[in-house]
């Protein structure tokens, strides 16, 4: 027969609580000549045994602390009352124990419970210390019984605000953590849109220019904004889907595995859209061609493709270059072009330069983005590669 493992801790947190209960009648009752310190040294150390019961129903055990508190004060011989000093250890260590448990309560139970302990165990021990001590030594006894419980209840308080300024903490990460996924899907969609959008409206222009003088270039222009449209809504349901696979009431087709994001295997794809467009994109890789950390090699991607679309919106150039080089360290994307780079300003009237500094900035990088002194407008971003990947080509 399999006993069930929280059965168990709870036969074993109660046993502690009997045991607890035995061990006070045996000091009440089988030490009676022995001194109030070692009852109150008893006592105290016989709390242990009831940890279990603390941690599961701390009420009750508290309820257990002071009625084995009690006795044990009740139950010390009167000729060690007598002796002030003596008989004050006994008391103190006795009612400290009512302490330990009361801070605990502060600490982990709700307010309303922790105000009815602490009345309780204040009245208790205060009564106790009323009956037995007399003259100079009450006034020290019931000073004394409240600095301790005031000094629990303050070390209860602080533990409770501790974890919940730590559970607080928590919260904040997991907010900061959502909106910077947001952020991320954002941008995302933004790259993938603007590119597209850009490129479809080009070549819409351009059909509707050449329709009736030049029919094969009008079809031309109508494939190529069909295929621009059908892989941008194939990506933004790739997004969408990915914002739907943390629900798990979800359809299971929506969960499926996604297809690869891009990287910069995906640049002379891109390259060939954007010269459909009208603007030609002559590709340079130099360097270890290697694969990279996905982060880098999506960022690398998506900081081209919004160069691109730069290019196609605001240069009115017919050709650009970008160069690609892998480093040991370091991966260099460049985008130059030779169109009107003086008169553009995409930081200030859109998403592109912001969003791709923000890409760089949390991969660590650098980006350099602005009008050429011998005319156009130049993008380089450098974004360091992990030490693993470079000890790799050296150990190639």
């Amino acid at each position: 027969m399999t006993i069930n493992p929280l059965t168990r801790t709870k036969a074993v947190a109660w046993a502690g609580g009997a045991a607890y209960l035995l061990t006070v009648g045996l000091l009440v009752g089988g030490a009676p000549r022995a001194s109030g310190t070692v009852h109150g040294v008893g006592s105290l150390l016989a709390v242990s045994l009831l940890v279990g019961v603390v941690r599961r129903t701390p009420l009750p055990a508290l309820a257990l602390v002071l009625l084995g508190s009690t006795a044990v004060v009740a139950g010390t011989p009167s000729s060690v009352h007598a002796d002030l000093s003596v008989g004050y250890q006994g008391q103190f260590l006795s009612f400290l124990a009512v302490d330990l448990v009361l801070g605990f309560i502060v600490a982990t139970c709700t307010r309303r419970a922790s105000i009815v302990a602490a009345a309780v165990s204040l009245a208790v021990p205060l009564l106790g210390v009323g009956v037995f001590a007399h003259g100079d030594n009450l006034t020290v006894n019931v000073v004394i019984a409240l600095l301790a419980m005031a000094a629990s209840c303050t070390v209860g308080l602080l533990s409770r605000e501790r974890r919940e300024h730590a559970a607080a903490l928590r919260s904040q990460e997991v907010a900061e953590a959502v909106t910077a996924e947001r952020l991320r899907i954002a941008r995302e969609l933004h790259d993938m849109v603007a590119h597209s959008i850009g490129i479809i409206a080009i070549q819409a222009g351009v059909g509707g220019r050449v329709i009736e003088t030049q029919p094969a270039e009008a079809r031309e222009a109508l494939r190529a904004i069909e295929a621009t449209s059908r892989e941008t809504l194939s990506g933004l349901r790739r997004t969408l889907v990915s914002l739907r696979q943390a629900d798990p009431g979800a359809p299971a087709s929506e969960r499926s595995p996604l297809a690869p994001s891009p990287g910069l295997a995906d640049v002379e794809r891109l390259a060939a859209s954007t010269a459909d467009a009208g603007t030609r994109v002559d590709v340079r890789r130099s360097g270890e061609q290697r694969p990279l950390p996905a982060d880098i090699d999506l960022s690398a991607y998506r900081i081209v493709q919004e160069a691109l679309t730069n290019v196609v919106r605001h240069a009115d150039t017919g050709r650009c270059r970008v160069a690609i080089d892998y480093g040991d360290e370091e991966l260099s994307v460049e985008v130059v072009d030779d169109g009107r780079g003086a008169t553009r300003d995409g930081s200030a009237r859109g998403f592109g330069l912001i969003g791709m500094r923000e890409r760089v900035a949390l991969l660590n990088g650098h980006l350099s983005a602005g009008p050429r002194t011998e005319g156009g407008f130049r993008v380089a971003a450098r974004l360091p590669l992990p030490a693993r990947v470079g000890a790799e080509v050296e150990a190639r």
